[in-house]
């Protein structure tokens, strides 16, 4: 089910793109607007542009990233490429504006069902979460920062017209990404086990967070257990949950937001 609302997030993409950006030289944000970009001023198509651009990126993320991420990403930029590719280019309105507008919310409300499900769409998200993993600059921060630039590569390559829509769109998308999956919200996750030393080494080898180990006792059981306490973002609620439930099925696992962070978020 989760893959299955992957691709339908990359075909309201896809839609998004072909039927309201791309035929007025509007750019989406991350990797999808740069292939955007390089298919307006090459005869090449779209979603191969954004197939070749994203595939460094996603062998990358298996290394820094995990299986899990990589696979759902390759999922996600696979299933939009083709979507893309197939998908005709077709100008829905003779309006700039309304264009923008749809174009901008379709697009956000696909890439928030992607981020649900899928962690990451791949491009630079797997560039602002690695960042944000040895810093505490949040990922929503990153990837403002770095669509910013295909602003003004619009401006420069295009016109500042276009650079403006371009501009309205990336900030369309990014409200309907918050209204369906607020990316850089952290949570704290505790996790209640038996098997604390397995589970603390495996994530220690995979997510670059810091652990607090303290130990309890079953109230009923009065077994000895292990609590695992770990600040962390969504993107690496899925990873963490695998990881504990391939040690301890029987773990308890208590997930909530986190208000402020004060200290280092990543471990050293």
């Amino acid at each position: 089910m989760k893959n299955v609302i992957i691709v339908i997030g990359s075909l309201i993409v896809a839609f998004a793109f072909n039927f309201f950006l791309v035929p007025y030289g509007i750019l989406s944000s991350g990797i999808s607007g740069i292939a955007i970009l390089v298919g307006l001023v090459t005869p090449f198509n779209t979603g191969l542009l954004n197939l070749l651009f994203n595939l460094p990126l996603v062998v990358l993320g298996y290394f820094k990233l995990g299986k899990t991420i990589t696979i759902n990403t390759m999922i996600c930029v696979v299933s939009l490429s083709v979507f893309l590719y197939l998908l005709p280019v077709v100008q829905v309105t003779d309006n700039i504006l309304l264009s923008t507008v749809f174009g901008g919310a379709l697009g956000g409300i696909g890439v928030g069902l992607i981020l649900k499900f899928a962690g990451t769409s791949g491009g630079l998200d797997i560039i602002a979460i690695m960042i944000s993993r040895i810093s505490n600059v949040s990922i929503g921060l990153l990837l403002t920062a770095m669509n910013g630039v295909i602003v003004l590569i619009s401006g420069a390559v295009f016109n500042w017209d276009i650079a403006l829509y371009t501009l309205l769109s990336i900030y369309l998308t990014g409200k309907m990404i918050d209204t369906i999956f607020t990316n850089h919200v952290k949570l704290t996750m505790q996790i209640v086990t038996t098997k604390g030393d397995l589970i603390s080494e495996d994530l220690l080898h995979s997510i670059y967070r810091g652990i607090t180990i303290t130990e309890g006792f079953g109230g009923y059981t009065q077994e000895k257990k292990q609590i695992i306490m770990m600040v962390v973002t969504r993107y690496e609620t899925l990873q963490i949950k695998k990881i504990v439930r391939k040690h301890d099925e029987h773990a308890f696992i208590n997930i909530f937001e986190t208000v402020e962070v004060d200290g280092n978020f990543a471990h050293n």
